[in-house]
């Protein structure tokens, strides 16, 4: 099984340096450190293993130092930053392996650039030698880009003439939509092989400033204390620990502090269950800052995150998670409301925006999304963004015979008109209710409101709300359903579902640019027999089928 928790002391692939208000992570891979055998991560190329310690360390500096306020990101190899994903590791891994690492790599440039944007920790990538492939791309997810120039060292996007494949972690997209190069000389550089290098990078758009070696850490350390030093983020906040995470790993279940998911083999469903917090959740910035990790929506938002990429990853048979909540819906109202009039607090905003990112996980997804809304439920505000964002969702109409508890409600608030955006930038409301205006103001007249089933469906909110003699049988029939479609089709209904509207750079690279990567992953030119990751290092040209399809 693979496991995404670490911690610094374990690194065995990063060095992570704090001198605030500068930060300094060293990438030095341990080349006999795969997280499997047959492969090894020479010149800093890198696997799984490598990505989960560095998305580690993006998560800490912003929960356990917020007094970082720039983040040098470089190399401890010798005229090499990094030459990207280890091909031996691609070669040798199956598609739905392949499909995930790319995954969650990008959702880890995601992280750092979302740092930058929102945390205050500006990351700066200083290209101490060549930055190929995935190296390259792990440097465009940075604020800023310098490269030594010693003549040797250049940047790289050898995908499409060496392996047949792309730069599939946000490469393409971030070149052209976030540096805005050329689109015709982002052609050039995208097959040539060997990179561009110095004042043509810098020419390009492709670095921003070309350092002489013999000044280069030093220009490097005065570039981030300039723009930590020009950063509006408060000094000497106190950062929260970090501690392992809680979990209990059963045959067909894992529990967390107040998430339990259950797996249905048969209907291949993991049954979600978010708990609601207690009366005593604190509320004020001072009890928050003492509550550290245990605060109850960022206790939950870990247990999500550590979710979602287990069954990434370790459960893909697993095709549905079906959205469930108990518990008081007037405290979840009150988590809610603290999240938005303390926005302004370092750890309610970093929790705010750890929601942000966790959701939008489950959004690029390949599983289909059920809510159910039952009696006992609490699906309010930030849960209520599970059922806004679910493929579909069902709120039992009523009560249920023998059971004393209320008929369910739905209650919406100010955070489900615009602070948990998609990855298309649209709130999950607005895109449930793309291009019909008139359907999204009648919902925003009614934020606030307590709602039944049978308005939450007349306004939309809900797909359907059936009584309680039908409940059963409607939800079984409908899992049952999804576990005989075929997964693949599913994966490419949904996706073209969710992400209506805008394309921005993240829908772009999640949907657009991993349709193809995934679709080429597969193609005999690029993972065949004679394909081009098969025969890369062999001294044997890879054989094509030049037909265009």
């Amino acid at each position: 099984m693979i496991e995404f928790a670490t911690h610094p002391d374990r690194y065995r692939h990063w060095r992570l340096e704090l001198r605030p208000p500068v930060a300094t992570l060293v990438m030095d891979v341990e080349e006999t450190g795969g997280l499997a055998p047959g492969y090894e991560l020479k010149l800093n190329s890198y696997d799984l293993g490598v990505d989960i310690e560095l998305a580690d360390a993006v998560q800490r500096l912003r929960f356990e130092h917020p007094d970082i306020r720039a983040v040098v990101l470089t190399s401890a190899k010798d005229k090499v930053f990094c030459a990207g994903a280890n091909i031996r590791m691609l070669a040798s891994s199956t598609h739905h392996h392949k499909v995930n690492f790319c995954k969650f790599t990008n959702e880890t440039r995601n992280a750092i650039e979302d740092a930058t944007a929102h945390s205050g920790q500006t990351w700066i990538a200083a290209l101490n030698g060549a930055a190929s492939g995935g190296g390259y791309e792990l440097a465009l997810a940075c604020d800023r880009i310098l490269l030594v120039d010693d003549g040797a060292s250049a940047v790289a996007f050898p995908e499409l003439p060496l392996l047949a494949v792309l730069p599939g972690t946000g490469g393409l997209t971030r070149v052209v939509d976030k540096r805005h190069v050329r689109r015709d000389l982002a052609d050039v550089f995208a097959t040539k092989a060997e990179g561009v290098y110095g004042r043509q990078a810098l020419e390009w758009g492709l670095v921003d400033e070309v350092v002489p070696r013999s000044r280069f850490e030093e220009i490097v350390r005065e570039r981030a204390l300039e723009i930590a030093t020009a950063h509006d983020r408060r000094a000497g906040e106190r950062g929260i620990e970090w501690p392992p995470l809680t979990r209990r790993v059963a045959a067909d279940s894992m529990s967390y502090p107040h998430v339990d998911a259950r797996f249905d083999r048969e209907l291949r469903a993991a049954f979600v269950t978010i708990a609601a917090p207690g009366s005593d959740e604190p509320h004020d910035a001072a009890t928050i800052q003492a509550a550290g990790a245990g605060w109850w929506p960022l206790a939950v938002a870990r247990a999500l995150d550590d979710l979602v990429l287990h069954l990434r990853f370790n459960e893909p048979e697993i095709g549905s998670v079906v959205w469930r909540s108990e518990g008081d819906l007037a405290a979840v109202a009150a988590v809610d409301d603290a999240l938005l009039t303390l926005a302004d607090h370092w750890l309610v905003r970093e929790t705010q925006l750890y929601w942000r990112r966790t959701l939008k996980r489950f959004d690029v997804t390949s599983r289909s999304l059920f809510a159910l809304v039952e009696p006992g439920s609490c699906f309010t505000g930030m849960l209520a963004e599970l059922v806004l964002g679910a493929d579909r969702s069902y709120m039992l109409d009523g009560t249920v015979e023998g059971d004393d508890r209320p008929a369910p409600e739905l209650l919406l608030t100010d955070a489900n008109f615009g602070p948990y955006p998609m990855p298309n930038g649209l709130s999950r409301l607005e895109s449930r209710c793309f291009g019909r205006d008139d359907a999204l103001g009648k919902i925003g007249q009614r934020r606030g409101e307590r709602l039944d089933a049978g308005e939450a469906e007349e306004l939309g909110l809900v797909t359907f709300a059936p009584d309680d003699i039908d409940w059963d049988d409607e939800i079984r029939i409908a899992l049952e359903e999804r576990a005989g479609f075929s997964p693949d089709a599913l994966t490419g209904m949904e996706a073209n579902h969710r992400f209506v509207g805008p394309e921005t750079p993240e829908s772009k690279i999640f949907a657009r640019l991993s349709a193809w990567q995934n679709w080429i992953f597969q193609r005999p030119n690029a993972a065949g027999p004679e394909g081009a990751l098969r025969r890369y290092g062999t001294g044997t040209r890879p054989v094509y089928d030049h037909e265009r399809v």
